[in-house]
């Protein structure tokens, strides 16, 4: 047993180690609370090295009346990885699955710089880049575009005619030669119902595509232009491989990356000099930036 730990409500919590795991459960005054209640207890198992002692959760942190419950399960959920779920969604691949959906579809050689669809044309099918990179734009009614995403094979869009949505809200276009796969709207909704793996990886998709838009517009109310040209640089570049510098997509413009972060092109210029001094980023062939350029986002 493990004393200290604090109570839920009345109920005290407790844990105990055997057969190298913790099982960490509330308890009554009389011992462990038995019987229908049981099944609402809060069981934890974590599988432990032998080598781990048993006094400590995962990660070294000594299970103390001042640590909570919620940040011990939390601890140890960790611990176990990912969830047999989501190592099932890994295991799925798209590409090979959109090949057998059969009528509604067809794969698209689009060259560079060749409209996929314009802002206002009719919205009746979902797009999936085999190969290549897309450039997703709006344009206001003065004339003033921006650019809204960069996108990569792997990647969906023109999503919004799945929710109704009769016209599309911007455009897209080819950055470099791509495959483009176009599904009509009618056979994406019956490949979704169809296989629930797809539909676990489509939602996982348009979940993160949201938070990046979240991410973004607290980038723009809260940061200050310079912050912002680092954070999309770095998003840019596919930061996040143990800090090797990577090559961003070829001839992005100044003028874009001012459309991207709203703000001048003599501004993206000046910013981006300051990096390549500061060795940030260089050119070599095209642009690469470097994992200290994290500095940049982090520095208040």
């Amino acid at each position: 047993m493990v004393p200290g730990l604090p109570r839920v409500g009345t109920i005290q919590m407790n844990a105990e180690w055997t057969s190298g795991l913790w099982n960490i459960y509330p308890v009554s005054r009389g011992g462990k609370i038995k019987g229908a209640v049981q099944a609402d207890r809060c069981l934890m198992e974590v599988p432990m090295s032998p080598a781990r002692q048993p006094d400590r959760l995962p990660g070294g942190k000594t299970l103390t009346s001042k640590a909570s419950v919620g940040s011990a399960l939390r601890t140890a959920r960790n611990a176990r990885g990912p969830s047999l779920a989501a190592k099932k969604t890994r295991d799925f691949d798209p590409h090979a699955f959109l090949a057998t959906i059969g009528e509604g579809r067809n794969v698209r050689a689009v060259p560079k710089r060749q409209a996929i669809f314009t802002q206002g044309d009719a919205a009746n099918a979902v797009f999936y880049i085999q190969e290549g990179r897309v450039r997703l734009t709006v344009v206001s009614k003065a004339g003033k575009e921006a650019t809204i995403g960069i996108l990569k094979d792997g990647d969906f869009f023109g999503e919004g005619s799945l929710a109704g949505q009769p016209l599309r809200m911007g455009s897209a276009t080819a950055m470099t030669d791509c495959a483009i796969l176009r599904i009509d709207k009618q056979a994406m909704m019956e490949a979704l119902h169809r296989e629930h793996r797809f539909s676990d990886l489509f939602v996982a998709y348009l979940l993160s595509r949201n938070i990046r838009y979240e991410e973004d517009l607290v980038d723009q109310l809260f940061n200050s232009s310079e912050k912002r040209l680092a954070r999309i640089l770095l998003l840019l570049a596919h930061f996040g491989k143990e800090g090797k510098p990577e090559s961003v997509v070829a001839k992005v413009s100044q003028e874009m990356l001012a459309e991207m972060i709203g703000t001048t092109r003599s501004r993206v210029s000046f910013f981006m000099n300051r990096f390549r001094k500061l060795g940030f980023i260089h050119y070599n062939g095209g642009l690469q930036v470097h994992s200290s350029l994290l500095n940049v986002v982090l520095h208040d």
